[in-house]
């Protein structure tokens, strides 16, 4: 240990209080950041597991075609119509070979065909508008996982079963419908036809429970009215999902048909997602500043106190970096206590928060021991402290012993 290290330390024991409060600073401001930016990301793996209970990473289907006015050769306009949707039915032509095409991209994973239906469901004198979904149910399932949302009957009972269905669980409580009971449904097309309750699921996302059912993709399709190879919408899931953007665009360029990412599809709880972000990126690294503008002021009142000291010590030989390094390896000092303090506080209340349950579909509180926010936090409270001290050392290095003296 030098002389500098030695004077620092001695600066660091004889105010105790002082550094007590610089070290608390530190330790509140790290444990907050940690805890915020992990709660962010928690929140945002959970939103996104929400999400892809009934979302793929990438929807594949024929989009609406607006009519466009006629030109000829030479430029000139020869005819001019009013823009509107061209009457097209929205099938996927070939739907077999635009799966295949799709199957040979390296990064997909799962790749099924979906054939949704707007449907109301009859039981009695009870009816309810919904949406039926027809799945093959062991590609959905790979997709979805709607096997660990089934409360009643299996997932295999649908694939068994031509005549199967899986409703919602707000379809069940409303209608009075369980297990083996049969349901008879209306599509838009008019065609009625009665099924058996193989399977009721829970998501938890009220909107969905009230409203879906899963069929098989041919009991859909005759709900249409169309043949076994009407498909409205291919789903495809990838690697990574942040990449969902960009692999869509090579689909819509491979296929010919609109591919849109999950981000788009929900677009406005990706807008939320990212003013909260915003916000607790700012309020995490704003309660950080707090803590090195506290250090800042506590070295500033140690050079004050110390002035005398700095002066005899600049008078006896010390050079202007050996003053800078006495109170730039305090600060750091102080940061490293907080650090480590914060680490351990942040640790405390992850784990305590683990354990309180929240409900809906979000079940506990979503927060994980986030290894990246820890060293954030670490590189961002050290970077904080460094300069909080730098900055103090930097005003007393320039100390004029004489001008001390004198006074």
């Amino acid at each position: 240990m030098n002389i500098n290290t030695q004077i620092a330390k001695t600066y660091i024991i004889t105010n105790k209080k002082l550094t007590g409060v610089a070290v608390a600073g530190v330790v509140l401001g790290m444990s907050i950041y940690i805890f915020m930016n992990s709660m962010l990301l928690g929140f945002d793996k959970a939103s996104s597991k929400s999400i892809f209970k009934t979302t793929p990473h990438i929807r594949v289907y024929m989009d609406d075609e607006i009519s466009k006015p006629l030109v000829s050769s030479n430029g000139k306009q020869m005819l001019l119509v009013n823009p509107k949707i061209v009457p097209a039915k929205n099938t996927i032509i070939n739907p077999g070979l635009v799966i295949s095409t799709i199957q040979k991209m390296e990064e997909v994973e799962i790749v099924t065909s979906q054939v949704n239906a707007n449907i109301f469901y009859n039981s009695g004198k009870s009816q309810i508008t919904g949406l039926c979904s027809g799945i093959n149910p062991e590609d959905a399932d790979r997709m979805y996982a709607i096997s660990s949302t089934i409360v009643e009957g299996s997932l295999g009972a649908l694939k068994g079963n031509p005549n199967g269905i899986l409703i919602g669980s707000g379809v069940s409580e409303k209608m009075s419908l369980r297990e083996n009971d049969y349901v008879n449904i209306t599509s838009s097309k008019g065609v009625n036809k009665a099924f058996k309750i193989v399977g009721i699921f829970k998501t938890n996302n009220s909107v969905i429970d009230k409203t879906k059912s899963y069929v098989n993709v041919l009991a859909s399709q005759q709900l249409l009215k169309e043949g076994n190879v009407y498909v409205t919408d291919i789903n495809v899931n990838i690697k990574n999902p942040d990449d969902a953007e960009k692999i869509a665009m090579q689909i819509s360029a491979s296929t010919g048909y609109k591919a849109e990412g999950w981000r788009q599809a929900n677009e406005s709880l990706m807008a939320a997602q990212r003013m909260r972000k915003i916000i607790i990126t700012f309020v995490s690294t704003t309660i950080l500043l707090v803590a090195g503008f506290g250090i800042y002021n506590i070295l500033n009142m140690t050079i004050t106190q110390k002035i005398n000291d700095i002066a005899i010590l600049k008078a006896m030989g010390f050079k202007g970096n050996d003053v800078v390094r006495i109170f730039v390896t305090q600060a750091v000092t102080v940061g490293v206590m907080g650090v480590i303090g914060g680490m351990i506080m942040a640790t405390v209340i992850i784990t305590l928060l683990q354990h309180v349950y929240v409900g809906g579909d979000i079940g506990y509180f979503p927060i994980t021991y986030e290894v990246t926010k820890y060293i954030q936090g670490v590189v961002v409270g050290m970077v904080i402290t460094f300069f909080a001290g730098y900055i103090p050392a930097k005003k007393a290095a320039n100390i004029d012993p004489v001008e001390i003296f004198r006074k």
